[in-house]
């Protein structure tokens, strides 16, 4: 039986886990399937003509080519809450809404540039090719871009739980699924200088929207880089 949702793609991608957390938080059936992001196919160019994933497929509308298909997670999980507004991923409050769409752009691009980009792309994609991890790259990210984005998201935090209010909203999926992206090849960061963050972090990799994709990630990635990078 075709499930709900497909998303195309793979769960190594920040942007996934994210739609896959509001797919999970919402209890809706969805089902991956990986993509070759070294050799999209023609179809799904069609439907992600950035050549970027995930791309999300609502089979109500359609199971096959690109009606029906969302490219862009933001763009996908803006959806899925307006199709299943409960539980809401987004604040009702006009302004808490807008903190959490601009949390949620700064996780998918600042974080998204120097984490993904500037770290784990350079150790995992380097092996997944056959190269040696390019180490200077990634310490480069983890010691001088990455901790100016921490102190912000450390004052953000405010000693709370959660960024916006007292509710888990979609900037916490987003920021959580970008560090979770450092964290599964280098660890967290340094508690001692982010202890709000890194509890944050600890509280959101045990939390059930994340499972899914996590045990995944964690069972790829131990084939590929069975230790974490010690980047200091």
């Amino acid at each position: 039986m075709t499930a709900e949702y497909i998303l195309y793609g793979s769960p190594l991608s920040p942007f996934q886990r994210k739609t896959e957390a509001v797919l999970a938080l919402k209890g809706l059936d969805y089902d991956c399937e990986a993509i070759n992001i070294m050799a999209m196919p023609d179809w799904y160019l069609e439907i992600s003509p950035l050549a970027k994933i995930p791309a999300l497929r609502d089979t109500s509308i359609a199971t096959e080519g690109p009606a029906g298909t969302i490219a862009d997670s933001s763009a996908m999980c803006g959806y899925l809450e307006k199709k299943h507004p409960q539980p809401a991923a987004y604040p009702e409050d006009p302004y808490a809404y807008a903190r959490a769409l601009w949390l949620e752009e700064y996780a998918d691009s600042v974080m998204a540039m120097n984490g993904g980009g500037g770290l784990f792309r350079p150790i995992v994609f380097a092996v997944m090719t056959g190269s040696e991890p390019d180490l200077e790259t990634a310490r480069t990210a983890w010691n001088e871009k990455l901790p100016p984005l921490w102190d912000y998201l450390e004052t953000q935090l405010d000693g709370g739980n959660y960024f916006i209010g007292d509710e888990l909203s979609i900037a916490d999926l987003a920021i959580a699924a970008q560090l979770m992206q450092t964290d599964l090849v280098a660890g967290p960061p340094d508690a001692a200088k982010w202890p709000g963050l890194v509890a944050f972090l600890d509280a959101m990799n045990a939390h059930e929207v994340f499972h899914r994709n996590l045990t995944v990630c964690r069972k790829m990635l131990a084939k590929m880089v069975p230790e974490k990078f010690d980047l200091s």
